[in-house]
Formats: structure tokens, sequence, C-alpha cells
């Protein structure tokens, strides 16, 4: 044996599961094939907000291949707690009971032995409507006069939060700017859609759903459906993208587990596009009134916000998201003093949830806006007025008035990082010589900093284990739940580097409840900096273990095992060896065992990080505005963020780019819109814009390294960094596109007419 050089830590490794991937043989749930499945299709109602009357399903019934058709009249099942932070009166009816109160409510469920049976007879069922009032406009719901959604509740107000009531923060101010910013509703619009296919197999229950969080999903069917948590296992295959809207249950896992066990047959649902626009959560859905006081010199001197939010019409953790805007109100600047008020509605719309981000992008964004509009009216440089009143590193760790405990930031490097790379004089240059030629098109440069929270409140801890099986490989379980980030390679080199086997000899455990005892699932960017760290400190503690073994089998000191290529050996002597494979057969043989060492090489975790860690970055965004036509051209990007240690620079990288197009997405061109009726007007992707590579440059992507102090491997997330920090950055470029004419704002998304618009209004 060679003894094992170096770390593979750090450096760009290609992602193991790309080749199943790119070749089209992994098995999504979808691909199932189980003998004997029926197809469960729902009926929906076509209005927003209507008392429910008679439900005529006797036509549907007698159908070709219907096997039932029900309602809430002939299906028992508990209503659905969507947060439970909530007041029970607005929990969900799973079948609507007396009232519907969005499109896409469900009023019925029809099963068959095909789906196309199965839609077939959903268009028969006749159901009687009463129309009520609608409200969908979040602000327009928290008015004296607005339609009530639960009149046992009294009013649309779900949640409201508050900090630094007891003064206020402009009083002193030499200057104050005002802002209203808009973080415009968005449809997460995942590749796969949602899913469910349930097989009952005896008294037990097996439920494969595209999920990033199996163990939630598994709890919360046991706790809906009252079944026993031993006798249910929920896994996920491959899946998808997911984003935020696949972490947690939804009323479809239920109704088709709840019909596989009253039918006693495996029944599955296949969401359409269109019911996807409709009954996956959405994002955002936010607005931010903003007060900035500074001095004349450009230092802030406080910050006071008004924030109302949609939770839609079930209100879920959407609704609960403004504390995440709360936490991270301060961003990366010194602020004296900050009072932020928030109130949470519900209306006549699709519930919201966490999407890429989750409340942290809208005080970026809020912060962001407003910071530029102050720049503009003290006529200064916007990376200036950052640089002024930047926190510095000298501050961390730090609580901040919203309450976030930051670990560690320098957040001028990363901003100096970007401007060099920018080349951000030579831009302001090409723009002067824009301006003064008059020509249509003009440049606009905006500039971005930001810091965001990952393994927030509560996800810090993770479930970990790995175990050394007698064939030589390692077993690796985790309680997250990969679906597009890269977690086979990432903790594939954990293992690897800690113990010295090869990669491919790493097997991952993940996202089947009946491997995975417990776990947190893969949402808040956390994965790699707790599931990571338990594999980590698993790995660590199995080589401990197995050193011992080694040296009492090679009759050596315990302090000259080292790791080698497959195995173990002793410091210089490569011919004095042992393998994995014999490591493993001795730990499970007394013989060749110290007696006081316990059978396996195995060791599992809840790796507790104790608390959340802060990334933070830097963007500039370069565009080209006609003047003419309204029309937006991202010409370069450029990001530089900052999430801790790198492990892999290319899946790294990968992340940055994938965070930045969907930042691009919501600047640009993405928005859920209703009619004043509650009809949705962008339920398929003919009406809701998505831009393809096609509509995005290249982007200019490097890191600075800020090592956290709250895990082993030094890592922060950076799965949502480049949404966080885009966003704001193409927003402010394309305003200062069109600032020499006057415009102060607009909101986004920045389509053509709408630039135009502004234009033609300024």
């Amino acid at each position: 044996m060679t003894a094992v050089q170096g770390s593979i830590l750090g450096n760009s490794v290609l992602r193991r599961e790309d080749p199943t991937l790119l070749t089209g043989s992994d098995e999504y749930y979808d691909d199932m094939t189980v003998t004997g499945v029926g197809y469960v299709f729902f009926v929906r109602s076509p209005y927003a907000h209507a008392t429910l009357g008679n439900i005529d399903t006797a036509d549907a019934e007698s159908m070709p291949g219907v096997v039932g058709v029900y309602t809430a009249d002939n299906l028992e099942i508990a209503d659905f707690q969507g947060f439970p932070m909530f007041p029970a009166e607005f929990n969900r009816p799973v079948l609507a009971k007396g009232k519907v109160r969005l499109v896409g409510d469900i009023v019925a469920a029809v099963v068959a032995e095909t789906r196309e049976q199965a839609a077939d007879a959903a268009e028969t069922v006749v159901v009687d409507y009463d129309p009520l009032p609608v409200v969908t406009d979040m602000e327009a719901a928290l008015a004296d006069d607005a339609p009530i959604l639960f009149e046992a509740h009294g009013s649309n107000m779900v949640f409201e939060t508050a900090i630094g009531a007891d003064e206020d923060p402009l009083e002193g101010a030499e200057r104050v700017v005002e802002g209203r910013i808009v973080s415009q509703r968005l449809a997460g619009v995942p590749m796969e859609p949602n899913g469910c296919l349930s097989i009952p197999e005896g008294d037990h229950m097996t439920v494969w759903i595209p999920s990033q969080n199996p163990v939630a999903v598994r709890d919360a069917i046991v706790g809906q459906l009252g079944l026993d948590p031993a006798k249910v296992r929920v896994a996920a295959p491959t899946v998808g993208g997911g984003f935020g809207p696949k972490a947690g249950p939804y009323p479809e896992h239920f109704l088709t587990t709840k019909l596989a066990q009253e039918l006693n047959r495996p029944i599955k649902w296949t969401e359409e596009r269109s019911e996807n626009m409709l009954s996956l959560v959405h994002g955002r859905a936010m607005v931010l009134y903003a007060k900035l006081g500074l001095t004349n010199d450009g230092t802030i001197t406080g910050l006071d916000v008004d924030v109302v939010a949609d939770g839609g019409a079930y209100p879920g953790i959407g609704a609960f998201l403004t504390m995440f805007t709360q936490t991270m109100i301060q961003g990366v600047y010194q602020i004296p003093k900050i009072r932020y008020h928030a109130r949470s509605a519900v209306t006549n719309t699709t519930t919201t949830g966490a999407y890429r981000g989750a409340g942290r992008p809208e005080a970026t964004q809020m912060l962001e806006r407003i910071v530029d509009i102050a720049a503009d009216e003290l006529g200064m440089d916007p990376a200036e007025i950052r640089r002024k009143n930047f926190l510095q590193p000298d501050a961390f760790p730090l609580t901040t008035h919203g309450g976030a405990n930051y670990d560690c930031g320098e957040y001028e490097k990363a901003l100096d990082a970007a401007l060099e790379a920018a080349d951000y004089q030579g831009l302001l240059a090409q723009q002067a010589e824009r301006r003064a030629s008059g020509d249509s098109k003009q440049l606009g440069i905006g500039v971005s900093t930001y810091v965001e929270v990952t393994a927030p409140a509560g996800l810090h801890v993770e479930y970990g284990a790995v175990e050394v099986n007698e064939d030589g490989t390692v077993s690796a379980r985790v309680g997250t739940s990969a679906h597009g980030q890269g977690h086979e390679t990432a903790f594939s080199m954990i293992v690897s580097d800690m113990l010295g086997v090869s990669m491919d000899d790493v097997i991952l455990i993940q996202s089947d409840t009946d491997e995975i005892p417990r776990g947190a699932g893969t949402m808040g960017s956390r994965s790699l900096q707790t599931a990571g760290s338990a594999v980590h400190v698993a790995s660590e503690t199995v080589l401990g273990k197995a050193k011992k073994l080694a040296a009492h089998m090679l009759e050596a000191s315990e302090s000259d095992i080292v790791t080698a290529e497959g195995g173990l050996q002793v410091a210089g002597v490569p011919t004095s060896n042992v393998s994995w494979a014999d490591l493993a057969k001795a730990a499970n043989d007394d013989s060749k065992r110290p007696a006081d060492m316990e059978p396996g090489l195995a060791h599992e975790l809840d790796f507790d990080g104790t608390d959340a860690t802060f990334p933070f970055g830097a963007h500039v965004s370069l565009v080209e505005v006609d003047t003419e036509t309204g029309e937006v051209e991202m010409l370069r990007h450029v990001a530089v963020d900052d999430c801790g240690k790198i492990l892999n620079p290319l899946l790294v990288t990968g992340q940055q780019h994938g965070g930045i197009a969907q930042g691009a997405a919501q600047a640009l061109y993405e928005i859920v819109q209703y009619d004043e009726d509650g009809n949705p007007v962008t339920s398929n992707l003919m009406d809701y814009a998505i831009p393809s590579a096609a509509e995005l440059p290249s982007f200019e992507t490097s890191n600075t390294e800020t090592p956290s102090p709250r895990n082993p491997l030094g890592a922060k997330g950076i799965g949502e960094s480049g949404t966080i920090g885009s966003t704001p950055a193409i927003h402010n470029a394309v305003i200062d596109a069109v600032s020499h004419l006057g415009i102060r704002h607009i909101d986004m998304p920045l389509s053509s007419q709408t630039v135009w618009q502004a234009i033609q209004d300024a």
C-alpha cells in the first residue's frame, strides 16, 4: 500500500451524479411502475372565493374505469395545519368544506384505472358555487372593508412581528430618503412538478415523492392520517429540482396516501404543469416601505421599515418569512437604530412558502435599493456609500438589531474584488461616453452587497453516520436530501479525504425514512455545514477506532498508523498494512478485536453547529437599456461570493451560476399575476416568463474565503447567495441606465413594457 498524500478537499472534482443524470438512466417517482396502480385526479375550484354547495358525482362514478369519487362528505381526513405557530382557524380542509378560498382549491378526488380516465371523469363532476368577494392584494386584504377569508378569525392578518418600536430611528438624521420596494410573487417552476405514489403493503405504507425533506413529509403523513410511524416509509428517488417549494408536505400527498389506504391498492398522483402553477407554493410576495436616515456625508443614522407579506389562502411558512427578513434587516451595514414592523395577510391566492432565499432576498433587495436611492440623492458613488457604512471585520462576532449572530465577514474585501473584476472605473467611463453621445441604448451599472443566513434557526443540527462495510466500501448516511446540489460528490470527498478510500467506494444513503432515522432535509443552504460536518466527525471517529484496531492487528503503536490507499498501514512500512475490508471483518470478530473495543467500524451523531452561518458577497451588473423600446439586455454579471472554506470549487461555481440565473429571472422576467376575480393569468409557461440560457450572459464568478468557526469544515452555505446578490444588482443597473432621465425607481420585473412606460412617464 501507498500512504495517502495531501487532501482532496479544496480541489475541483467532477460530480459523481452527472453521468446517470445526463444519460437519463436515473429513476424519478413518475418513472416507477407498480402493479395494480390506480390514478387520482383532483377536481379543483375555478373560483377564488365561493360558498361551496352541492357536489354531484353521479356521472363521474359511472364513467369507464372509475374506482371511486371522493369529497369531504365521504372521505374523512383531518384539516392540515400549514404552520404550527398559526391559529387553528387557518387550517386547510384537505378536501374543501363549506367554501373555497383560491382557484385550485381541491373539491373532489377521482380515482380510476388510468390517468386519462380519472381526468375525463373529473370533468363531469358538477359543483354548485356561490361566488364571494375576492381579495388578491396583500395590502388591500388588511383594510377594514376587505372580504374576510376565515370568519372565525375575524381578520385577514395571520402574523405580526416588530423590533425597535420604542424609538424613532430617523430622529436627528440630516437627510431621509424613502422608497416602496415590491418583491413580486414568484412561482418555483422546478423542471419536475409535484407528485406522489403511495403503495400499501399489508399494514405498511410506502410513499414515493419528489421531496427535499422525506422525514418531515413522513411525520406529517403519520400525524395527518393517524398512522404508526414505524410502518410508514417515505422516500425520494431522483428529484428534478426543488428550490424550496418541495420542502414540505402537500394536501395532495395526504389525499393520495389516504386513498391508497382506503382502496388497499397503489395510488399515484402526477401533477400537471398548470396544477403546479396553482398548487405548488409560491415565493416572495412582499411590499417593503423603507425610510433611511443619513448625515449629509452619507453616514447611515437609522432605518425604518414597514412590511406587508402575502401568505396566500392557507398560510404556511411563507407568512412567517417576515421573521427571516427581520433577522437580516441590518445587512452588511453599521446602522445605529432600526425599527421594523411586518404584517402577513391571507389572500385568495396560492399559499406562499420558502423559495430560494426565503425572506433574506427581500431584506437585501430593500436595503440595496434604498442605499442606491440615497447615493443618488446625495450625489455619491454607489460603491463608496456602501464602503463608508460597512461593518468592519473586527466587529465580529456580532448580534445585530434583527437578532442575527454574525460569525465573521469581510464585506469590503468582497466589494473590492468585485469592482476590480468588473473594471468598475472603466465601466463608468463607458457609461459617460454613451450618455454624452445621446445613444438610444444606455449602459447601467448596478452594485449590490449582501450578507445572508444559512442553516438558520432550528436548522443547524443534522444527522450523519459513517460505516465501513466488510467489502471495503463505506456507507455514509445523512438526514439531508439532495435534489441536484452535488451531495454525493461533496460527502464522498469528505469520507475519501478522511479515510483514504476511493470516492467510488463511498455509498451515500439519503432521502429514505427506512434508512435515515431523522433529519431536517435540504433547504436554507444548510447541507454541507451540517450534514457534511456530521459526516466529517463520524469519519474522524471511525478512523480513530480503525487506527486502534489496526495497531492491535499489526502489533504497532496507534500513533504510527496512517491512512493508505485501500486501508491503513504503519508509517514508513508499506508492507505492514491492513485493508478496510479486513478491518471491517476484524471489527466484527471478537477474537481479532481489542477487548475494550465495541464491535463494528461505525459512528453516528447529530452534529450541532450551535448557530447559523452568514455568507456574504458583492455583485456588479452591467446592462444595456434601449430607451426607445425599454428592452433590457444583460451584458455582464460579476459575482464575488464568500461561503467560507470551499471544499469543491466546481460545486460552488455551479451553485453561483444557478442562483444568479434565478435572481436575474426575478429582476427581469418573472411575476405571478391574478385578475380582479382572483383568476391566475400566469398559470402556464406561455404566460409566465422564465429566461433560457440564451437570454443570459456567461456569469463571471469568483470567491473570497472567510472560514466560519461554527463547524469543523469552516463552511457556509452557497445555494442561495447568487440569487440574493444578483437581484438587487440587476435592479440597480437597470434604474441606473435611465436615472439621467429623472427615473428614481421601477418595480420588478423590469420587462420592456415596464421600463418603456417608466421612460414615457419621466
